[in-house]
């Protein structure tokens, strides 16, 4: 990557951004065969699998036209004496550290910048999901990619390889997608070399709903926030905020639903909900509901492991769970919705924001004003109104608290790859 870097920074951002055009094509012409590996790897529904691929592959669309885009600014000096010139050049060489949830998007969302901004790349898969990450680098090799400008890294002793990157001088910046508490660590060793840092961390989504909501489609938001990668995703909801007004109706058409959904292989073309990614994952979703009911939460549907062998968690809706239960502390990372009323605004609002986390919060609610307000209060870099999905390639994507540093997505992406030069010019 080192070698390479001098190298693709000279490249015409036009010739990059038609390289990253390539890949889109190609990754979107060889979707099922990537769908069905990620399925295979981390268990994923094989829909989902094909909607992770149609987004991932937006990543390489969306860069490829802001790879033209990186200006620069010329002004003059408010003395007079001189012109003031910003550039933007690469950062250098970038170590993306990428999780298994989302093994092809997460890394094309640090791919498709980074290539954009002139940076070369060491794609550090998840041990889990490596032949995804090998995958993709084959699509970006077809695309026309020199040798060297993208480099997949699979290892089992992923510690000490991140490690050892981070104390290479060469090395210029770290992206990582993961948990808190080994964004923590990875912090602390990028201080060594005072490596460029982007964190995108952990989450633990509120998702509220209010008096005047469409129950309707406040149902079919939480389906997508809760459910999406059956709930093993960052931007999971994991805390609902219901209006005691509603509350009663709401739980029960949200457990409805739950309850309707087939659980099953993740390559079965009827499975709506696949494993969870290990043994560990389960036991964790086990102990966080256990521990809800030993408190006095009342389970609607699910609440166990299905019959059988497999890594297999039944879509479990919870009510009546208190204040205190570590399953609203906690990032779940698996199909359960507890719910917890509210009775005003100031309440939802502070029960929302009790949380270290701050990447996504939902809110529902027929009046946009009130939308407006409590989204711009909620403690978090993103906000789905009326909305359950937040994701989109054009938007900057991160959180706040100890949910993340910087931003992915949107042309707020591609500058976390790029250092500003000043020049002093006079003429």
């Amino acid at each position: 990557a080192a070698a390479a870097a001098a190298g693709w920074a000279r490249t015409a951002p036009r010739e990059r951004a038609e390289v990253l055009r390539r890949a889109f094509e190609l990754m979107t012409a060889r979707a099922d065969e990537l769908a069905h590996l990620i399925s295979l790897e981390n268990g994923k529904a094989l829909r989902d699998a094909r909607g992770e691929v149609a987004y991932a592959a937006e990543f390489f669309r969306w860069y490829a036209e802001e790879a033209v885009r990186a200006s620069g600014e010329l002004t003059t000096a408010p003395s007079g004496a001189n012109r003031i010139m910003v550039v933007r050049q690469p950062v250098g060489v970038a170590v993306l550290v990428t999780p298994w949830n989302f093994p092809a998007a997460m890394a094309t969302r640090k791919i498709g910048p980074a290539l954009a901004a002139g940076c070369t790349v060491v794609l550090k898969p998840a041990s889990d999901t490596p032949l995804t990450a090998l995958m993709m680098g084959k699509v970006l090799e077809d695309a026309g990619v020199p040798a060297g400008v993208v480099n997949v890294l699979p290892a089992r002793r992923s510690g000490a390889v991140v490690s050892a990157m981070l104390h290479d001088p060469r090395v210029r910046k770290l992206s990582f997608t993961g948990s808190t508490e080994v964004g923590r660590i990875l912090l602390a060793e990028a201080a060594d070399q005072v490596v460029n840092c982007s964190m995108e961390l952990g989450g633990n989504a509120p998702f509220l709903v209010f008096e005047d909501a469409d129950l309707e489609a406040a149902v079919d938001g939480a389906m997508v926030a809760k459910m999406r990668n059956g709930g093993e995703a960052c931007t999971a909801a994991n805390r609902f905020f219901v209006h005691t007004d509603v509350a009663e109706e709401f739980s029960r058409r949200l457990a409805e639903r739950m309850g309707s959904l087939r659980v099953g292989p993740g390559v079965g073309d009827d499975t709506e909900v696949g494993p969870l990614v290990n043994e560990d994952a389960v036991a964790k979703v086990e102990s966080l509901v256990r521990g809800a009911v030993d408190e006095g939460g009342r389970v609607l549907v699910g609440g166990s492991r299905p019959e059988g062998a497999g890594f297999y968690y039944d879509p479990t809706v919870l009510t009546d769970v208190p204040p205190s239960a570590a399953i609203l502390r906690e990032e779940i990372f698996g199909p359960v919705a507890p719910v917890v009323t509210f009775t005003d605004e100031a309440e939802a609002v502070r029960l929302a924001n009790d949380s270290d986390f701050g990447l996504v919060s939902y809110v529902y609610t027929g009046d946009l004003a009130r939308g407006l307000r409590v989204g711009e209060a909620m403690e978090s870099g993103m906000v789905g109104l009326n909305r359950g999905l937040v994701s989109d390639p054009a938007a900057p994507f991160g959180g706040t608290k100890q949910s993340g540093i910087g931003r992915e997505g949107g042309h707020e992406g591609m500058l976390d790859y790029l250092e500003s030069k000043y020049i002093a010019v006079s003429w």
